[in-house]
């Protein structure tokens, strides 16, 4: 009869279903794990953020916006006026501007060391990238004690300082923010060397050549040839970098020794001494919408360079 599907068809239809039936139930399991293991704990934390904060910790089961509007304004104990919430804001500020710092300096350091590794013979590729990963081998907390003993009064640097005749006493460097900035500069460095050699790696470096051909200075061939072709590694370093940056706990912690946090410090310590769970949820909430922000801009930037290629 005109018009009637062909058995064949009907009977591919139906094995298609079958196997998207199949492969949904094969998926589950998956993710029911992801569903509990990380949107449940999520869920969790947005709840406690518009609940009233219990007496002694934990909280109370009563809908709230305080813990949302103390992470900017604070209300004074006597006459209830409402100010900004100075320390918040300069922990917020001190957060994001040792995060950028360490990822402009991690930058300028990683693309020659990515650079240098790129142009290596390829057998001596690997033996570079396996010495720039050996920091991964050990424990953050153990590289962080390390850096205290290069930064700390009589630490490396400084004796070095005071027998070369640079400084006649010892500088305090530990538990301040240059402290913490070479700490977390030490930590994610091959976070960001790691895309930059992989950008690299696929760089065709005869358009170089030709570059220097044209007469072009090294300057320019950096600024107008290698720059743009390796920019998805940039990006991509500097995402990598940039986002544990701002969640860095243990680096602020044991370099900064509890006076200069940032703001996984802030959490914590609301979570803990403070008390304040709704507080301490909401400002996990304010930390989690920077992460999404600097996300957001890397897919914009990185959907921008695949539409240009």
């Amino acid at each position: 009869m005109a018009g009637a599907p062909a058995p064949g068809r009907s009977g591919e239809a139906a094995a298609r279903a079958a196997r998207i039936r199949r492969n949904w139930l094969l998926a589950t399991p998956a993710l029911l794990l992801l569903l509990l293991a990380a949107s449940g704990p999520l869920l969790v934390v947005v709840v406690y953020s518009v609940l009233e904060p219990a007496e002694y910790s934990g909280v109370v089961w009563e809908l709230s916006g305080e813990g949302w509007f103390r992470v900017l304004f604070h209300r004074d104990i006597f006459d209830e006026t409402v100010g900004l919430a100075d320390a918040h804001l300069t922990i917020f500020w001190r957060s994001a501007s040792i995060s950028l710092l360490t990822t402009i300096i991690t930058l300028l350091l990683g693309f020659p060391t990515a650079y240098f590794i790129a142009t290596r013979p390829p057998r001596q590729r690997t033996l570079w990238l396996f010495l720039v990963t050996i920091p991964f081998w050990t424990n953050l907390l153990i590289r962080t004690f390390a850096i205290m003993e290069v930064v700390r009064n009589q630490g490396i640097l400084n004796s070095w300082a005071m027998a070369a005749g640079i400084i006649e006493a010892p500088i305090q460097i530990l538990y301040t923010d240059t402290a913490v900035l070479i700490g977390m500069v030490y930590v994610y460095l091959p976070l960001m060397v790691l895309p930059l050699y992989a950008a690299m790696e696929r760089l065709d470096f005869r358009l170089v050549e030709a570059a220097y051909d044209l007469y072009a200075s090294r300057w320019r061939v950096l600024t107008r040839v290698i720059v743009p072709l390796v920019k998805p590694g940039i990006v991509a370093g500097s995402i990598l970098v940039f986002i544990p940056s701002l969640g860095a706990y243990v680096t602020p912690r044991v370099l900064g020794g509890g006076k200069n946090m940032m703001i996984s410090n802030l959490i914590e310590l609301q979570f803990g001494e403070g008390r304040n769970w709704p507080l301490g949820a909401a400002l996990s909430m304010t930390l989690l919408a920077f992460v999404m922000l600097a996300l957001l801009f890397y897919v914009r930037n990185m959907s921008r360079l695949e539409r240009r290629g």
